[in-house]
């Protein structure tokens, strides 16, 4: 009989609380400079990160000491239509939805899938991806769907790089800005809190999500157990979350990063989340709902 020890050397890695943790997030637009200047606004820098290999689109970063980084995603100048109308996320570049995916990171992809779908998971094949840094820089990674919804809609999608990660994550060698520590919370909008609680659960083993109401922000949340997610339920049928999902369907709706020194930035408002200080930018400015803590 096989050692406890021996046992769990030989199953997969599995993404519970304590490994959900954020790679990247991702911000659409139909232009990108236009999405980095909304961010620049608000006093958070970022750098062009160079062309997808897709033929399709092109993205900025802003990275962070942890690791994580905010992606802005836009169609290249000279994108092929085709390409660009397959897009997993064209619809939310097309119509500026700002946040719209979020990715984590595992060093074993096919044990992972492997996972989710012995828990009823649907899960996509990985592909491969790629692009090239402004500088020259060929980065190559894969990823995988997971979930019925898109990329990184509604559950995060997988990522595992083949060329450094923080060739990835630093273009600069350096993250863009010590600002801020990282991302920390990634907010979906979602029709039904506790059925999409119920579908994070079975995905990744979590406990009860605890509740709150934000009459602010127009919203019933609910924390899933030690992850950065939170789920969001309009209060309201003609609210601004009503007519995202309306729009959009169940998909990130805001970011909130770690703040070094809160008090250097301008917060058009603030809330209390699960007893924690949530300070909003200004979403004009923005363009996007973008919060710190």
């Amino acid at each position: 009989m096989l050692s406890r020890l021996a046992t769990l050397a030989l199953m997969p890695m599995i993404l519970t609380s304590a490994e959900l943790k954020i790679d990247h997030v991702t911000a659409a637009g139909d232009n990108l400079k236009r999405l980095q200047e909304c961010l620049r606004a608000v006093g958070i820098p970022s750098e062009y990160g160079g062309p997808h290999s897709n033929r399709a689109t092109e993205m900025a970063i802003t990275s962070f000491p942890d690791g994580s980084y905010l992606e802005l995603i836009a169609p290249q100048s000279q994108a092929d239509p085709d390409a660009l109308a397959r897009h997993t996320w064209s619809k939310y570049m097309r119509d500026n939805a700002g946040p719209c995916a979020w990715a984590v990171r595992v060093s074993d992809i096919a044990a992972e899938l492997a996972r989710l779908r012995g828990a009823g998971i649907p899960a996509k094949d990985p592909n491969r991806g790629g692009r090239v840094r402004s500088d020259g820089v060929k980065l190559e990674w894969e990823t995988a769907e997971v979930g019925a919804e898109g990329l990184g809609v509604f559950f995060p999608f997988l990522i595992r790089d083949f060329t450094p990660r923080e060739k990835r994550a630093y273009p600069s060698g350096k993250p863009s800005t010590k600002d801020f520590t990282g991302i920390t919370r990634v907010v979906i909008a979602v029709r039904d809190l506790k059925e999409a609680g119920e579908r994070y659960r079975k995905a990744f083993d979590l406990p009860q999500p605890v509740r709150q109401i934000d009459k602010a922000f127009g919203a019933r949340l609910a924390l899933l157990g030690g992850t950065p997610v939170i789920l969001a339920t309009p209060l309201t049928l003609d609210s601004w979350l009503a007519e995202r999902l309306d729009k959009f369907g169940e998909a990130p709706c805001a970011f909130v990063l770690g703040a070094r020194r809160p008090d250097r930035y301008k917060a058009a408002s603030k809330t209390v989340w699960f007893s924690r200080d949530i300070f909003w930018f200004d979403t004009e400015k923005a363009g996007w709902r973008l919060g710190f803590e």
